[in-house]
């Protein structure tokens, strides 16, 4: 199986900051489920729980947040970003023991949304 990159990352229209983006959304959702395992008691609750905490910030992004989001509200996107990426720092600091690692995700996530906005790889 192969792994298939977002079409938008396969064009001349990407900049390395929009492969960074790709790789934070995916981290995002391997510390979401990581933290959600944690959360089960047995095996079948675990896979439960992260399928749809995993699911329902898939969802999110994709109806508000992604760059073809099927809405577009402006305040939504904001509030799916934080809550999904903030989300996934979290996650990150109760799912390992690492805080520097932790802290360095952060650090990454935080200053990839900011160079989305503004700065030479923004998007126009």
């Amino acid at each position: 199986m192969m792994l298939r990159l977002p079409e938008d990352l396969m064009t001349d229209n990407a900049n390395a900051n929009d492969v960074v983006a790709f790789l934070v959304e995916m981290g995002t959702l391997v510390f979401l489920g990581l933290w959600a395992w944690r959360l089960g008691e047995v095996k079948w609750s675990r896979g439960v729980t992260v399928v749809v905490v995993v699911g329902a910030a898939v969802i999110l992004w994709g109806l508000f947040a992604s760059p073809r989001a099927t809405f577009d509200v402006p305040v939504a996107e904001v509030a799916v970003k934080v809550m999904v990426l903030g989300g996934g720092i979290l996650a990150a600091f109760a799912a390992i023991s690492s805080v520097p690692i932790a802290v360095a995700w952060g650090a990454v996530v935080v200053v990839n949304t900011i160079l989305i906005y503004v700065g030479p790889f923004a998007r126009t």
